[in-house]
């Protein structure tokens, strides 16, 4: 049986909105993934290493017969067709691909922990995510999308606008 999957996308590099789309075209043809939903794009402000530009950020729901390693090693190959370098951490960015959540697994290992251990405090992750999944519980905390994001304060929600292109 296919296993849910959230991936959090998210760009801060020109060409944006090609990155992220070059990321889901190559995520749609893997044959054993199936996106099956795709938020909106929202622009963020940058978090943590704040002398960046602004991202584009969303979420993609996908059924995947894939383990949750083999998840990772795939979406890790997408971003390095893609350009990605790490040299600043939470710096600027071609693509990252995060994974938010596996089915239902709450999981350490040590190059992956499910569900992400910081999504429930990032406004950029949990409008997206809200979007297509509102119902989808956080199995470490037992609230649902929706739950989570009443839970962060007004302006870090304020602070992240559907993004329009041109």
């Amino acid at each position: 049986m296919d296993k849910l999957a959230y991936i959090g996308l998210g760009s801060n590099i020109e060409l944006r909105k090609q990155y992220l789309d070059d990321a889901i075209e190559q995520l749609k043809a893997h044959e054993a993934i199936k996106v099956t939903k795709i938020s909106s794009i929202y622009e963020t402000p940058p978090v943590g290493y704040l002398e960046q530009g602004p991202f584009l950020n969303m979420v993609l729901e996908l059924e995947t017969s894939l383990k949750n390693i083999e998840l990772l090693k795939v979406c890790q190959a997408i971003e390095r067709s893609l350009d990605r370098k790490r040299t600043i951490e939470n710096g600027p960015r071609t693509i990252d691909l995060d994974i938010l959540m596996y089915n239902h697994e709450y999981r350490e290992l040590e190059e992956l922990i499910l569900p992400h251990p910081r999504m429930k405090e990032r406004a950029f992750v949990l409008v997206p995510l809200n979007e297509i999944a509102p119902e989808r519980v956080m199995p470490t905390s037992g609230k649902t999308m929706e739950e989570l994001l009443l839970d962060l304060p007004a302006k870090e929600k304020d602070a992240i606008v559907l993004w329009k292109e041109g």
